[in-house]
């Protein structure tokens, strides 16, 4: 990472750096290979247009028999890269998380280790303390990753008693890894210091967002900085096959001036140093919340609709087997989706939950309307390899800068 210029901060780094995976193996999170892909013919109904397994009403989660026995005997869980800031995951102490609700219910001990790692550094963890009692019992990583540990036998499969409200297109058929919620990429503007925030991507060439526009790092390691630029790619002739219009787009905004090297990180976007922040949407809306005084408007982007998931599983070696199960079926409750649904992450039975009447108006409202939502678009793991190899060979040369 280049040297950043005086005054500007790069040390907030807790809800980013987990993002920064390494190269393009984990770009990104996508629909997967193997006959495991996302639905191109996928009902629109929900904001995503992911298709559950099954359309019924959901149910009070019952438990596998001696399951919570025998988790509560273990007495605890290790957990890793998952932030306090990121998608609701809190800690043990904060009521209302995903990890606080979990010890709330269970008052199993969440050693939750490494909150910065990457998700190949999650999966690196299985291998390097495997037979230890410190390695990860679960993971939280994306879908490009989670397809290559179940290659090196990392995962133990696993079906949650609520599987068949997770959509077929966000699941290994076996039960090897599960999407837990999903993200699309947002525009987020300081208003106090830009008064008309961009509603497209065609609206960055403007003049008055002259050295205000920026991402979340290298998109040749940064995943959400990935799929901004696919996102982009979309957005002005590109394809899920063909990113390279969004890396020349970005290289049209840096020759224009607006193009701002500066990751934007929360402290960056909140001091106006980088204004425009193109981002996950629930990490931009949980700025909206987090800091009101700077106005951060939260839209997505017109057209070039991207989206990308993160997987849940269970390690082949975890320490603590059963308390992992039980953090799995918690996870998929009620309960735990709705967790996610605070932070601004959609849930991956976000549909279930929506069909039977499950999501409070309260939580709904935080979201930006279904409506934005339609049309998004998400890659398999071979474009991401495709995609991120064109990235990784021409970002420098072509935009550069970080």
């Amino acid at each position: 990472m280049v040297e950043r210029d005086e005054g500007v901060v790069g040390s907030d780094r807790g809800a980013y750096d987990r993002r920064r995976f390494l190269r393009q193996a984990g770009l990104g999170a996508a629909a997967v290979a193997g006959g495991v892909l996302l639905d191109a013919g996928a009902s629109s109904a929900s904001p995503l247009g992911l298709r559950p397994a099954a359309r019924r009403s959901t149910t009070p989660t019952k438990l596998p028999p001696g399951l919570e026995a025998a988790a509560k005997k273990e007495g605890a869980i290790n957990l890793i890269a998952l932030p306090a800031t990121w998608a609701n995951y809190g800690t043990s102490s904060m009521k209302g998380t995903v990890i606080g609700d979990f010890y709330a219910d269970y008052k199993i001990t969440c050693n939750s280790v490494g909150p910065d790692d990457s998700s190949a550094e999650e999966t690196a963890a299985i291998k390097t303390d495997k037979g230890t009692n410190k390695g990860p019992d679960v993971v939280d990583v994306s879908a490009a990753i989670a397809v290559d540990a179940v290659k090196e036998r990392l995962f133990a499969p696993y079906k949650v008693q609520t599987w068949d409200e997770i959509p077929a297109s966000m699941k290994a058929a076996n039960g090897d890894w599960y999407g837990d919620y999903y993200g699309v990429i947002s525009f987020g503007t300081n208003t106090k210091v830009v008064k008309n925030p961009p509603k497209s991507w065609a609206d960055l060439e403007k003049p008055e967002y002259r050295g205000q526009v920026a991402i979340d790092g290298n998109p040749g390691t940064a995943g959400d900085a990935f799929a901004a630029i696919f996102s982009c790619a979309l957005a002005m002739g590109g394809s899920l096959d063909n990113i390279m219009p969004g890396l020349k787009y970005f290289e049209h905004l840096r020759e224009i001036g607006n193009w701002n090297s500066v990751d934007c990180w929360p402290a960056n976007i909140v001091s106006g140093a980088t204004p425009i922040a193109i981002i996950w949407d629930y990490l931009n809306l949980s700025y909206k919340k987090a800091y009101p005084d700077i106005n951060y408007h939260v839209s997505i982007p017109t057209s070039g609709r991207y989206g990308g998931y993160y997987c849940q599983a269970i390690s082949a070696y975890a320490p603590h087997p059963k308390a992992a199960e039980l953090w799995q079926e918690f996870i998929y409750s009620d309960q735990g989706q709705l967790a996610y649904l605070k932070g601004y992450a959609h849930p991956a039975r976000y549909n279930a939950l929506a069909a039977a009447g499950k999501i409070p108006a309260s939580l709904a409202k935080l979201l930006p309307p279904a409506s934005e939502y339609k049309g998004v678009r998400f890659a398999t793991v071979e474009q991401i390899a495709k995609a991120s190899a064109v990235v990784v060979k021409n970002w420098d040369t072509m935009v550069g800068g970080m």
